[in-house]
Order: C-alpha cells, then sequence, then structure tokens
C-alpha cells in the first residue's frame, strides 16, 4: 500500500486565519477528497457583507479529481457554505446521522437535495474515494455525532481531528474512542491535523456535567422566577439537558429563535433528544402560565443584532418583552470579535431590571492543552500541523506537539491556499492556491470584492460629493452647473460658504478645460476631481469620495 516516493498534498482552503469558515482538501495523484465546507461571520471591516465562504477556484479547476465531500460535525464553520459550493461542483456528501439531517435543512432551503448525492455514516465505518478510505472514529464536541477522520491513503495515514474535547462524562451518548486512536498510532500516523481554538488554554476542559450540575442549582435557586436561557442552537446537548432540568423543576419550555426550533426539531426526528411529553409550548401559550412556571431557550448568546434574545433587550421583539424579576442565563462565551456585542447586551438587559448569569454556564467543546497532548501522545504522529484558530492558537498548539517529540522541522504553521506535500521521506510547502475567501452580500456571491469594499470604507468614513455640470452640445458651452451634492460630508446648511467655494474651484478647473477646448470628458471628470480634491483636502483635511456627473444638452 505505502508508497514512499509519492506525497499527499495537503490544502487548507480556509479556516487558518481566524475561527471559521474550515475546509481542507487531502490530493492525492487523481484524487482529491474534500474535508468540512464552513463559513465565517464578517468582521467589522466588511461592511454590508453577510457570510464569507470559502473560495473554491482550486477544486473547480481539478473538479474531474474530486471524490467527495468529507463532514466531521453540524457546526456553521463547518457545513454552512455547503449550499453555496455545491453549486459550482456537485458532489456527495458523507456525514453521521445528525451532521447529515442539518445539511438536508440547508439543501432543503437552496432547492438542493435531488441533485446531490447523500450517503450517512456511523462512527467506526469506512469509506472508499478514490485512491482514500476514511474512517470515521467518535469524538465529543459541543454537538452531538461529531468525528474525527483517519485517512488511508497510499503516503500513509492522516488523521483530522476536526472539533474536538475529552469528555470522560458526556451527557449523553459515548466516550470519545480513545483506543482507536491508540491502534492507528501504533500502525503509524504520517501526520496529525489537530483543532488549536483552546490550546492557550492550560488543564483540560471541563465536562458537560458540570454544566448539568449549575443549571440544576440555579433553577432550584430561582423557582419564583422565570428563567430566559440563551445559548448556540447547534449545542443539541446543553439544549437537551435545559429542557429535561426544566421538566423535572415542572417548568414549561419555550423555544425561540429559528435556528432553535429548526436543530430541536432535526434532533428529535432523529433520535438524538427525547422531550418529555407537553414539556414544549408555544410562544402564543406563555400567557396561560406564571412566571415561575416557563423557560425560555433562545438565541442571541453571541449578541447578534437580529437574533431572539437581542431583539428582546432591545424592545423589537413581538411576544416577549424581558421584565424586571427575569433570570438571564448566557450558556455560552463570546466568541473572539463579539465581546462588544454581548456586553451591550448584558448592558440592556441589566437596564430593564433582570438578573444576568454567565459565570460557569458553560464550558467549552474544545480541548485545552492536556487533552492535546494525549493525542499526539496516543498517535505518535511524524509531523503535526494545527488547524482551526487564529494564528496565536496554532502556534501554541505547534510548541504542544514539540513537547510531545514532534521534530520542530515537521511542524507546519500553513496559511490558507498553502500546499503541503507529505511523504515518508519528506515534508515540504510546495506553492499556494486561491484561498482567499469569497463574499456573500444578499443574493450576489462573489460579486463583491476588495475594490467595492474599499468603496464603502471610503464612503463610510469620508462620505460622497456628486459634481453635476450640464455642457451645450457641439461648442462645449457650460451652461448649467456646477451643482453640488453632499452626502455624509458636511451639512450642507451649515457649510454655504465651503459649498460656494467649492463650487467657485469646480467651475474654474471647468473653464480652463473647456478653453483649452478638452472634449473628453474622462479628463475633464479628473481634472474636476483633483482640483476640487485638493481643495477640501486644504481647508477640512478629508477625502470625500467625488463623483462628478457630465450632461450634454
Amino acid at each position: 500500500m505505502k508508497t514512499d516516493n509519492k506525497p499527499i498534498k495537503v490544502i487548507p482552503l480556509g479556516g487558518l486565519e481566524a475561527i471559521g469558515m474550515n475546509i481542507t482538501a487531502y490530493e492525492f495523484e487523481d484524487s482529491i477528497i474534500v474535508v468540512d465546507c464552513g463559513l465565517a461571520f464578517p468582521d467589522d471591516e466588511m461592511l454590508g457583507i453577510d457570510l464569507v465562504i470559502p473560495d473554491i477556484t482550486y477544486l473547480k479547476e481539478n473538479a474531474d479529481k474530486v471524490k467527495g465531500l468529507v463532514i466531521t460535525h453540524g457546526h456553521e464553520d463547518h457545513i454552512g457554505a455547503i449550499p453555496y459550493i455545491l453549486r459550482e461542483i456537485n458532489m456527495p456528501i458523507y456525514a453521521t446521522k445528525l451532521t447529515m439531517g442539518l445539511i438536508e435543512n440547508k439543501l432543503k432551503e437552496h432547492n438542493l437535495m435531488k441533485t446531490t448525492r447523500r450517503k450517512v455514516v456511523r462512527h467506526g465505518q469506512s469509506i472508499n474515494l478514490g485512491c482514500f478510505r476514511i474512517e470515521f472514529i467518535k469524538v465529543n464536541h459541543s454537538i452531538a455525532d461529531s468525528a474525527a477522520l483517519a485517512i488511508y491513503s497510499p503516503a500513509g495515514i492522516i488523521v483530522h481531528t476536526g472539533d474536538f474535547k475529552i469528555d470522560y462524562t458526556p451527557l449523553f451518548g459515548q466516550t470519545m474512542d480513545l483506543s482507536r486512536f491508540a491502534e492507528i498510532g501504533k500502525k503509524g500516523v504520517l501526520a496529525l491535523l489537530s483543532d488549536s481554538t483552546n490550546a492557550e488554554r492550560p488543564g483540560y476542559t471541563m465536562s458537560e456535567k458540570v454544566v448539568a450540575r449549575k443549571f440544576d442549582s440555579l433553577f432550584s435557586e430561582h423557582s419564583k422566577r422565570r428563567i430566559i436561557i440563551a445559548t448556540f442552537a447547534s449545542n443539541v446537548d446543553r439544549v437537551h439537558q435545559i429542557i429535561l432540568t426544566a421538566h423535572k423543576y415542572k417548568r414549561k419550555v419555550v423555544v425561540e429563535g429559528r435556528s432553535m426550533v429548526n436543530v430541536i426539531n432535526t434532533a428529535v426526528e432523529l433520535g438524538y433528544m427525547e422531550i418529555p411529553e407537553n414539556t414544549l409550548i408555544d410562544v402564543e401559550q406563555m400567557k396561560n402560565y406564571t412566571d415561575e412556571q416557563l423557560v425560555l431557550i433562545t438565541t442571541g448568546s453571541q449578541g447578534e443584532t437580529m437574533a431572539a434574545l437581542s431583539r428582546m433587550a432591545a424592545s423589537v421583539h413581538k411576544k416577549i418583552s424581558i421584565q424586571p424579576n427575569d433570570v438571564i442565563i448566557f450558556s455560552s462565551n463570546p466568541i473572539p470579535g463579539n465581546e462588544k456585542a454581548v456586553s451591550k447586551i448584558i448592558n440592556e438587559l441589566y437596564m430593564k431590571g433582570a438578573e444576568v448569569i454567565f459565570q460557569d454556564t458553560h464550558v467549552s467543546g474544545h480541548a485545552c492543552q492536556e487533552e492535546l497532548k494525549l493525542l499526539y501522545a496516543l498517535t505518535k504522529p511524524k509531523y503535526a500541523v494545527p488547524l482551526h484558530g487564529e494564528y496565536r492558537h496554532r502556534k501554541t498548539n505547534a510548541g504542544l506537539a514539540m513537547e510531545m517529540g514532534v521534530p520542530k522541522e515537521n511542524v507546519f504553521m500553513l496559511s490558507s491556499g498553502d500546499v503541503l506535500e507529505l511523504s515518508g521521506e519528506y515534508g515540504r510547502k510546495a506553492g499556494r492556491v486561491p484561498a482567499q475567501g469569497v463574499f456573500v452580500d444578499g443574493l450576489g456571491v462573489g460579486d463583491v470584492g476588495n475594490i467595492v469594499l474599499r468603496d464603502r470604507q471610503h464612503l463610510s468614513q469620508n462620505g460622497l460629493l456628486i459634481i453635476v455640470v450640464t455642457l451645450e452640445k457641439f461648442s462645449n458651452q457650460l451652461v448649467a452647473g456646477p451643482d453640488i451634492v453632499s452626502r455624509g460630508f458636511v451639512y450642507v446648511r451649515e457649510s454655504e460658504t465651503l459649498m460656494e467655494d467649492a463650487r467657485q474651484v469646480v467651475k474654474e478647473a471647468l473653464i480652463e478645460c473647456l478653453s483649452k477646448n478638452v472634449t473628453d470628458w474622462g479628463k475633464i471628470k479628473n481634472t474636476i476631481k483633483d482640483s476640487l480634491g485638493e481643495f477640501l483636502w486644504k481647508r477640512t483635511k478629508r477625502n470625500p469620495m467625488i463623483l462628478p456627473i457630465i450632461t450634454e444638452v
């Protein structure tokens, strides 16, 4: 099976600069498999952008080699971009039962069910794709049915962990299949590509049981008040736990937020959640119960403006308003970059008189240092490639790999788009492929690029001036104007002299052009832009966007 001289190519197309948009391609000769296909949410600089999805130029160029898409688990940063990517390149999808259920929700929304081949894989099962055999291994994470992948290739075995933590006492289901990792380690692992999200945290990630106990004590402590809990929609075990605790304390549960409702329906249908009868009620029925009989589970734990909790905090939710006696529990940590939004909501909730609790009500779904070390110890990889996380998280993970005996020259810090070649003989970076991320704005995919974003930033920072000039046809005499329209630059009524002077500057520039018989409108527009730009910079130290419009009569 082993052909030492030929390398396997590892090509991460996303997920290495920030948390989100995870997608990695593995290529050997004429076979490519794609692992995960997630999206990222835009940062503050991406004005008006809704989502960022991976750039799959390389996969499209090699479409005949692509054998399939293998998914580790059902979080948005691993499955969110699937509908967009399938339109570009149709490939079969392989995933565990719950993950596939969540993917199918997306495919239904985008009318892709009929055209997409899907196969549900159980833990411990293997699938053959081209020259690869891929084995699904049970891991724990904050969503059920997560899997790590052992990828058997002619160049050797690669272990791709996906997102994981080692939970010895998970609430539901089995513990992570550590013995399988050890067995694969005995066979010899070429490379371990592991989750780095929590690599900076020493020790172990706490068990989900800890949160279950905390909920129990909070419910008994606040028995006379209405409880509202915000958590991730996708954290199926957490939501299940909240519902069971509510049932134990004889409370009814209202689920609020579209993504939350979808995930619960899918989990119940597929048997990942057993909800005691008559526990869930509709928002409309809330008025039939007193505060102490109710628990609300809602989305919005990350401060997203459109999510249910944000709408309640801002008093724009149609059916639920926050009352002074409410207890609001945040069962999540802010994702890096969302701290400001979360803190704003917490302040709004306090102002409404509610009590907010966010201590010890969440445990991470990602491995801390000791768990990562255990995985290195079990798999004993020749090469280590830290994935999933910002640069600093991956750098720390790289340090752990070296601590666990991986030689420094065998630890690779990649960027999205790097091509890494690995074989029994050598490991090296071998070029790059496009991997910039594609912006989705409304229904447009990829039609907003860096230039449009630059324009949006320019507009958002400096405003816009439109100069309207009318020239007479043939003789090129100035008939009307120049008129100046200002948007987001200065308040015109209070800056009349500035605007008058600006008009004068434009007029002089125009007359100069026309006296020299310049008839090319492009040149005239540039002259107007340059002279007005210079004048405004001197007077206001601002650079608005200037749009000259010339018409003929």
